[in-house]
């Protein structure tokens, strides 16, 4: 009891600060990003980032499960691997992990308190740096060999961006935050590239020519050699079924490796080829990394709402897809497994979110939208989002609580067997997946 007060007491302390995840898109284009307070802040605490090497992902989407698949792959390797991610799904600790393993809630605690001296020195301080601070200053103090690290926003100016990493990865890029990295695909991209060091390789996903042209312009200025998956090393789905997909990647010397994801959809097969590939740069680097290590960390790599199925009939999936491209992703991954099935979608979506276009990417499987609100401050009213989806041709209702819209979605499905989907938010999603945990658990 008194490690859970001491917890809630440190997470009050750190979102006492600015949080730009919870503010509206009018302020997030106002803020004042800049490197030089992390600078400082990790200066006054030891620069413990410098005591292990790093592998550094941005990207727009595939960011996180990229990260994932090298990170098990280390740790298969036996190698003792951070993980930083963000944002969490349920539990705040989520984002800092060892061994698959989150920072225990004592633990933040203790660190929170061990900041709280720099911290009292830094005007302007925002959640995401001190959290970015807690998460270097852990992997320090755990000793691990090795950190995959994942850019919270964009990249250039991101608060994980004064690390010099052994290898940058940039997993595929599409319109997104257009407010704050810009409205058009090279702004983006160029924000991207940012995270791209004088000298460090680069991965990169297979990218639109408008992107590509960035990356590889900035790597050339950069002198820094750039690896692109499709080009460099090619990859494709052999056989896949809901136990999971088999991939096959071969490389420029010929050599051809086969693997077992769990993770569904023709993108996790893009993104554990960018992981691979970011992975021979880390052998590069003296990591002892077998491709038999690489084969049991990505047969074993899970990431939570990314085509989760929690159950097979009638399917219930959990995913997070929240623009047009992954949404167009998400409609491909649905059409390989579920062929001709419709679908009941628990809907919700942040302000700054194209709704029209995700829409009318689902349009063809839909049956019915639910339309409700996760609790977070830039969460659309669900009346607009319904109001849209009728608007786009998709019938709709308006079911307030998350946990409401999913006992609605499932109730229906019950009698049609439909599948029941959450997504276009991550916050929505999260609730989903407590409610339905919840809902097992009885």
């Amino acid at each position: 009891m008194e490690i859970e007060i001491s917890y809630n007491k440190a997470l009050d302390y750190l979102y006492s600060f600015v949080d730009y995840s919870l503010k509206h898109t009018s302020e997030l284009v106002k803020a004042a990003f800049n490197l030089e307070r992390m600078r400082d802040l990790m200066t006054l605490l030891g620069n413990p980032e410098q005591n292990y090497p790093i592998i550094h992902v941005a990207g727009t989407k595939g960011k996180g499960s990229t990260s994932v698949f090298m990170a098990s792959a280390l740790e298969m390797a036996e190698y003792r691997t951070g993980l930083y991610t963000s944002p969490h799904l349920q539990d705040f600790c989520e984002r800092i992990q060892v061994n698959g393993k989150p920072i225990f809630h004592g633990d933040l605690a203790e660190l929170v308190e061990e900041i709280k001296p720099a911290v009292a020195k830094m005007p302007f301080i925002t959640t995401f740096e001190l959290t970015t601070a807690l998460a270097f200053l852990y992997f320090s103090k755990q000793k691990v060999d090795v950190a995959v690290i994942e850019v919270g926003l964009g990249g250039r100016l991101d608060a994980t961006n004064i690390i010099t990493p052994i290898v940058s990865v940039i997993t595929s890029l599409s319109m997104d935050h257009t407010a704050v990295l810009g409205n058009t695909l090279a702004l983006i991209a160029g924000e991207k590239a940012g995270i791209i060091k004088p000298g460090i390789p680069v991965v990169s996903s297979p990218q639109k020519d408008e992107a590509l042209r960035v990356l590889e312009e900035t790597s050339k200025k950069r002198a820094s050699k750039l690896f692109l998956v499709g080009r460099d090393l090619m990859y494709e789905e052999s056989k896949a079924s809901l136990d999971g997909q088999e991939i096959e990647v071969w490389r420029i010397d010929g050599k051809r490796i086969n693997f077992h994801l769990q993770l569904l959809g023709n993108h996790q097969v893009q993104n554990a080829a960018t992981a691979y590939a970011g992975l021979e740069i880390a052998r590069k680097h003296g990591f002892k990394l077998t491709d038999v290590d690489i084969r049991k960390g990505f047969a074993q790599a899970f990431w939570p709402a990314r085509f989760e199925i929690v159950r097979r009939e009638p399917p219930v999936i959990l995913d997070s897809a929240h623009n047009q491209d992954s949404a167009s992703k998400l409609h491909q991954t649905l059409d390989e497994y579920f062929p001709g099935r419709k679908v009941i979608l628990i809907f919700g979506a942040s302000e700054d979110k194209d709704v029209a276009a995700m829409f009318t990417e689902w349009k063809p499987c839909l049956n019915l939208i639910i339309t409700t609100q996760a609790n977070h401050p830039r969460a659309l009213d669900p009346q607009e989002l319904a109001d849209l989806a009728r608007k786009t041709g998709i019938d709709s209702e308006v079911v307030q609580s998350v946990e409401s819209a999913l006992d609605r979605a499932l109730d229906i499905s019950k009698h049609t067997g439909d599948i029941v989907l959450s997504a276009g938010s991550m916050f929505v999603t999260a609730e989903a997946r407590t409610a339905w945990q919840k809902k097992m658990s009885k």
